[in-house]
């Protein structure tokens, strides 16, 4: 099997070249479709993404399967598979908000089910900024290792989420931010699970945690933050999964965990897996 190392330099040009494809593709983005409701949106720029993503894994890793958000999934003759969120942050995207990205993760085991082993990870941000992890191997921003050495108590936390596009669970997940709020330094939502990920392994947010996201949205996001040192895991310490993701320094997870458990995380995590 390719090294995790050999995996995320792959995993390095797909995201560049397909983020450098939606970059100069802004501009012309159109709602291309709805999904899980009519504000959850898909622009022919998210296509086109997972398009060029799809090709360029055929030519240089034939065999690898493919989870993608927009596409049919292709089953693995080598062990690996390639888990595509071609644009995360999609509205972002449409409205010129500089907070989207595409993701690249290389797997093995079982995407669609979380049991698997995170190998490699890339990130192209909206800025052009390039993120990636190897299993073992460490977290970059650019070619500059990231690490996180110091937690904060829950208090002086800044703590990032998000929502779904299902009313009456974005009504649910409000109720949450409602009952957070008092207890950390402030919450942030800016509408990409992936970069936030990022942005947790860098220490530009202290903490991140969202219900309802995919494989594809936390797959890269995942080993990133991991590599650089956080634990990133769902309720009750289980793989981060559709239903919650939690991402925080070792010495504040468990008190972070337990305060969002408190403000109801268990339920609408059970809920957002149905």
């Amino acid at each position: 099997m390719t090294s995790p190392r050999d995996l995320m330099d792959v995993a390095r040009d797909l995201a560049e070249q397909a983020g450098t494809l939606i970059r100069d593709g802004r501009a012309q983005a159109q709602v291309a479709a709805t999904k899980s409701s009519d504000v959850d949106i898909v622009t022919q720029m998210d296509l086109a993404s997972e398009d060029l993503l799809r090709e360029r894994i055929a030519q240089w890793r034939p065999g690898d399967g493919i989870l993608g958000e927009e596409g049919d999934d292709v089953a693995s003759d080598t062990g690996i598979t390639w888990v595509l969120d071609p644009i995360d942050g999609t509205v972002n995207y449409l409205y010129g908000i500089p907070y989207y990205g595409v993701s690249v993760a290389a797997v093995s085991g079982n995407p669609t089910t979380h049991e698997w082993r995170l190998e490699a990870a890339a990130i192209a941000d909206a800025t052009g900024e390039l993120w990636s992890a190897a299993r073992g191997e460490g977290a970059f921003r650019g070619d500059a290792r990231i690490g996180r050495r110091q937690a904060t108590t829950l208090d002086g936390t800044l703590l990032a989420t998000g929502f779904q596009y299902v009313a009456e669970r974005r009504a649910r997940q409000g109720d949450i931010v409602a009952a957070m709020l008092p207890r950390v330094r402030d919450i942030r939502r800016q509408g990409a699970g992936a970069i936030d990920l990022c942005h947790v392994a860098a220490g530009t947010v202290d903490a991140y945690y969202e219900h309802g996201l995919k494989a594809w949205d936390i797959a890269a996001g995942t080993l990133i933050a991991q590599e650089a040192g956080l634990t990133v895991a769902g309720v009750d310490g289980a793989p981060a999964d559709e239903g919650l993701v939690i991402a925080a320094h070792p010495d504040l997870w468990p008190t972070l965990h337990d305060a969002l458990m408190e403000a109801g995380a268990r339920a609408l995590a059970a809920d957002s897996r149905a």
